[in-house]
């Protein structure tokens, strides 16, 4: 007797995540897309440093409401607060690694002020162009012009949030780290503060089909490793970061088993 109220009861979850996950991506589309139409005309109108500055906190504010909205369905938890002591600093380079695509709505839920690395595809698609252009995102059209305008960033107070790795990790190794990044640190005298996102399962990864269905709930964590000091010299400086990162991500999963 049991067993035939089960089966509904199952159904009835499944149908209920699938509405959380499909209408959370189609929800978070439509945001984009609305704030992209308006942040067109608004950067006309506003002089640059008034409209970045309003760019920012209105993505700030929209990842954080979008993520509110996720923990509100009751499958999907966010611990986020060590990012709470990022949001006054200033001139300093977040460097967290990259498991999921969601990564940077997670940091940027918690940085007023932050300034992203956006790839040149990215920024011609209308459903993005128009907030990454009122933010005053950076355009990656080539690493020399990426260099210049992160440091630019850096030194007007920004905080720029960079991947190391460069792309989505593939599972729980950590890919080589790319150079740049320790490059505008050592140019720009800004420290690097590490960051580790963590989540219970793989979500939106590398490689991972974003229509698939994850299993719920979900968890979401990021905590802050240690803050590293401008590099004198930039390759070791990048394999002393990269053998922390790596230490520090396969001590945690070692944990967990």
């Amino acid at each position: 007797m049991l067993g035939k109220w089960l089966l509904p009861v199952s159904l009835l979850g499944y149908a209920y995540e699938c509405l959380v996950y499909y209408g959370g991506l189609l929800l978070f589309a439509a945001m984009c897309l609305f704030w992209s139409f308006f942040a067109i005309p608004v950067a006309l109108i506003l002089p640059r440093n008034i409209g970045m500055r309003l760019g920012r906190r209105v993505i700030m504010f929209g990842f954080r409401a979008y993520l509110a909205l996720l923990e509100l369905s009751g499958i999907v938890e966010c611990d986020l607060d060590e990012l709470e002591s990022l949001s006054s600093e200033s001139s300093i380079i977040i460097a967290p690694n990259h498991p999921s695509l969601i990564d940077v709505v997670l940091m940027i839920s918690h940085l007023p002020n932050a300034v992203c690395i956006i790839k040149a595809n990215l920024w011609d698609q209308f459903i993005f162009g128009g907030s990454a252009r009122l933010a005053g995102y950076i355009r990656n059209i080539s690493e020399a012009r990426l260099i210049i305008d992160a440091i630019h960033e850096i030194e007007s107070g920004s905080q720029l949030l960079v991947f190391p790795e460069g792309t989505r990790t593939m599972g729980h190794d950590i890919q080589p780290f790319k150079g740049g990044f320790a490059l505008i640190a050592k140019r720009s005298c800004a420290p690097v503060q590490t960051v580790f996102i963590e989540i219970n399962q793989p979500f939106l990864s590398k490689g991972r089909p974003i229509l698939k269905k994850p299993d719920f709930p979900l968890v979401f964590r990021a905590r802050l490793g240690e803050r590293f000091s401008p590099p004198t010299e930039v390759r070791p400086y990048v394999s002393r970061l990269e053998q922390y990162c790596r230490s520090e991500v396969a001590e945690r999963v070692t944990g967990d088993l």
